[in-house]
């Protein structure tokens, strides 16, 4: 009678386990795609426009906006759907504009909202 307790309580440990890796691969899987996303020419291209429609010369080296790098620590599946990534701007980490990347019906990648720090819009507005 023992000896079957301690089969089953080994059978019950090894689907636990094996559940573990498969959730932890199906988690890695998620985070490798999103971050194939965010790196994509068509996630730069939603970077891009959304960065000059705060400042119409960003990007341009005349503007307040001259350079953004992925801040790849901040990639995170949104709850509601889509992707919260953020830019650091100028290389400093004060300055920084959030996204929120989303399909649109036609599985094109749109800016789904966002925001930027507190820094960066007071610099925008002089």
């Amino acid at each position: 009678m023992k000896k079957r307790w301690i089969i089953l309580f080994g059978i019950v440990i090894m689907i636990i386990f094996g559940l573990g890796i498969k959730f932890y691969m199906d988690e890695e899987k998620l985070n490798k795609e999103m971050i194939n996303v965010v790196y994509s020419n068509e996630a730069k291209s939603v970077f891009e426009n959304g960065l000059k429609s705060l400042d119409a010369k960003a990007l341009t080296g005349k503007g307040v906006i001259n350079t953004y790098e992925i801040d790849k620590k901040s990639i995170k599946q949104n709850p509601m759907g889509g992707i919260n990534v953020t830019l650091h701007v100028n290389g400093d980490s004060e300055l920084y504009v959030f996204f929120t990347l989303n399909k649109a019906d036609d599985k094109k990648l749109i800016d789904g909202g966002g925001g930027n720090s507190a820094k960066l819009e007071k610099l925008l507005d002089n």
